[in-house]
């Protein structure tokens, strides 16, 4: 089931409000705890609330801080985006999402007003966030004054640019032509022609009317009486500039009167007919001019029995008109009875019981790299590990050890001489605090000669002496791992300025492998745009056997398993299926057999080609019956060549990040990186290694 949904529209004035407050209602009705999450909302004025959130909170008493039901204002938006920061919006957007995600069972989440301007980016932002969140997606559209022709073109292009990236559970289309209700939802229905719930909302002119308060705040005016019915909704809105016997039959329903201050025959027959049951009901009395009665007309005014409300404003007349027939009416917390219509709006034209069928069956099988990497950070937060870097010289391990002590997300130990690294973080103008960081120099090290002799017991089979295993000890790289193998580390990571060999060597002859594993091997996270692979093995093994390659695939998708991702191993060759004949399809068959064999529980498909492996009409079409072809998550290379060359390949030409090489294997955790790793590369590798460490 999907823990949320998101309420996206594709226009100004769509009526957004409608669906959301009928959703919440809705929502309440299935689910204990709904939380509510507006990741941008619209500038405001300082100390004011988003008008959005507040109704929502208020109204149906969410036990949410709010602030903590946005994460950025449009403006703060826009200069993030500007300056090359997208990132950093989806980032900051997932961590507050997943702060509610831990907290409800189910979070309604509305996306952005849309305004006059950045209507594309607007859209690809609301996709971006839909898709990052993992969320089914509600598309409201706004049917007002337009053909039907254009209602439908309008929500085709939506609900393509949506479904290309995320799933479309429902399309409403709101403010329609009440007359052109039976016609309009069979038309989006054949258009669509799929099983996406389609509803037509008709114009509801009760909730299209602004009141009195949101007219008052329009245009900065006054109100002189009656503030106890400022919610009064104003239908129809007239200048009262002729005789009364004549403007008195002009009045209609929760008419607003607007008048200078001084035509008191004006204001005073308006009021009297507010209370006859002659004359219709008026909403209010806007006075224009910045002009206000007399007080004996004020005295007299004070002295009704009844008073609509009065607001003085100081445009003129002319100038107020054109004012309020452009106000868009709002939804607000004070307004109980727009409130209450918007639900039972909502309830008359929305299949609910189909709704929330949907959202209670939908899965998600979306996985996006930010959300793989917001998941990395916060399950190594869970348990805080030691991660030791010996190349505590390198640049880039200085500035990923920076992010990493400022995100708390591990503790560090550099190897190297301490003055030296202190000299050259100084140099750099790094900023790294290194009172929250070790710094050691092998020889210097108080564990130095324990590190010697146990070095020494453990080799002296291979002929080592004190001498060789002092010489061994001396080493950053059999310094770090020996810090592992004594428990004073979790974990290492190194290979930015030296060899996998070298960085290997140590971990092999006495951290070795774990009980029933025959053979060390790696795997790279690879974060596609929208989905994260693994594949393996690209860095470690040049051309495993067919029992080796089991292995691999096994280990490969044990370590999917432990990082949240769903394996569906695939073991790559030229050839799918049975067709292929040759010595490497052959390995690959046989691997594919002792794998299943050794792991029943596990969707194993072998041999298969990349691309019947990711694309689901290619798998389908050649590999029908398969639980894996076309969704594969794990991929297996049959040899070095072609998986080294291959993640490069997909990186470069794609843009993915490539997270590793990470070992699999050893009983506790080593991880090498390419001599070419950039800073971000060292950082994603720490977070791994430190969750790995988790295992142990």
């Amino acid at each position: 089931m999907s823990k949320g949904i998101y309420v996206a529209t594709i226009e100004p004035n769509s009526g957004k409000s409608v669906v959301v407050l009928g959703l919440m209602r809705m929502l309440l009705g299935k689910t204990a705890k709904v939380g509510y999450f507006r990741p941008i909302i619209e500038d405001t004025k300082k100390g004011e609330l988003d008008n959005h959130i507040n109704t929502v909170l208020s109204h149906f008493e969410l036990d949410i801080n709010y602030k903590k039901t946005y994460a950025f204002t449009r403006t703060e938006t826009l200069d993030l985006y500007n300056k090359g920061k997208a990132g950093k919006v989806i980032d900051e957007i997932i961590k507050k999402y997943k702060y509610l995600e831990e907290r409800f069972d189910f979070i309604l989440v509305e996306g952005t007003d849309f305004s006059n301007e950045n209507t594309n980016l607007e859209l690809d932002i609301n996709i971006l966030i839909s898709k990052n969140l993992g969320l089914p997606v509600i598309i409201v559209a706004n049917g007002h004054k337009k053909t039907q022709d254009t209602i439908v073109e309008n929500i085709q292009f939506a609900y393509n640019s949506f479904k290309e990236e995320v799933e479309v559970l429902s399309i409403i289309t709101n403010k329609v032509n009440p007359d052109e209700l039976e016609t309009l939802k069979p038309r989006l229905s054949e258009r669509i022609k799929a099983d996406t719930n389609i509803s037509v909302i008709p114009t509801i002119k009760s909730l299209s009317s602004p009141t009195i308060k949101e007219i008052a705040k329009a245009l900065n005016g006054t109100i002189l009486f009656g503030e106890e019915m400022i919610n009064n909704q104003s239908e129809n809105f007239g200048v009262g500039a002729m005789q009364l016997r004549n403007y008195l039959t002009h009045l209609k329903d929760n008419t607003l009167v607007i008048t200078p201050g001084d035509r008191a025959d004006i204001i005073l027959g308006a009021l009297q007919a507010n209370i006859s049951k002659n004359y219709p009901k008026i909403s209010g009395i806007v006075l224009t001019g910045g002009l206000i009665p007399e007080k004996p007309i004020l005295k007299l005014i004070e002295g009704l029995s009844s008073i609509s409300p009065i607001v003085s404003v100081k445009d003129g007349t002319f100038s107020v008109t054109n004012s309020i027939g452009k106000i868009k009416s709002k939804i607000y917390a004070e307004n109980i009875e727009k409130i209450e219509t918007s639900i039972a709006t909502f309830e008359m034209h929305v299949d609910t019981d189909k709704l929330s069928n949907d959202l209670i069956t939908f899965e998600s099988e979306g996985f996006t790299p930010r959300m793989f990497q917001y998941n990395l950070l916060q399950q190594a937060l869970k348990d805080k590990k030691h991660i030791v870097l010996p190349e505590g010289y390198d640049e880039r391990v200085l500035r990923a050890s920076a992010r990493l002590i400022d995100a708390q997300v591990v503790d560090l130990t550099l190897i190297g001489d301490k003055d030296k690294i202190l000299e050259r973080i100084k140099k750099l103008d790094i900023p790294l605090d290194t009172k929250k960081i070790n710094i050691v120099s092998p020889q210097q090290s108080e564990h130095f000669d324990d590190y010697v002799h146990t070095f020494y017991e453990l080799r002296k089979h291979k002929n080592v002496n004190l001498d060789m295993a002092k010489d061994a000890m001396s080493d950053v790289s059999y310094f770090a791992t020996m810090m592992i193998y004594k428990g004073h580390a979790d974990g290492m990571v190194s290979g930015a300025a030296h060899t996998t060999a070298h960085t290997l060597r140590p971990a092999l002859q006495f951290i070795k492998t774990k009980p029933g594993v025959k053979i060390v091997s790696s795997v790279f996270f690879m974060c596609l745009e929208d989905r994260i692979s693994i594949f393996g093995d690209c860095a470690i093994n040049p051309n495993p056997n067919a029992e080796e390659l089991a292995e691999i695939a096994i280990s490969s998708a044990k370590t999917a398993e432990d990082f949240g991702i769903n394996p569906k191993v695939a073991l790559l060759s030229y050839s799918s299926g049975a067709s292929g004949k040759g010595e490497e399809v052959d390995k690959v068959r046989k691997a594919t057999e002792i794998a299943k064999a050794q792991a029943p529980h596990l969707k194993i498909e072998g041999p298969i080609q990349y691309d019947a492996a990711v694309d689901m009409r290619i798998g389908k079409s050649k590999l029908p019956d398969s639980e894996v072809a076309g969704q594969a998550s794990v991929l297996i290379f049959p040899d070095l060549n072609t998986g080294n060359n291959t993640y490069k390949a997909v990186q470069r030409e794609t843009g993915a990040l490539a997270i590793g090489p990470m070992l699999q294997g050893l009983n506790k955790p080593v991880n090498d990186l390419s001599r070419g790793c950039t800073t971000d590369d060292i950082y994603s590798t720490v977070i791994i290694t430190a969750i790995q460490a988790q295992q142990f």
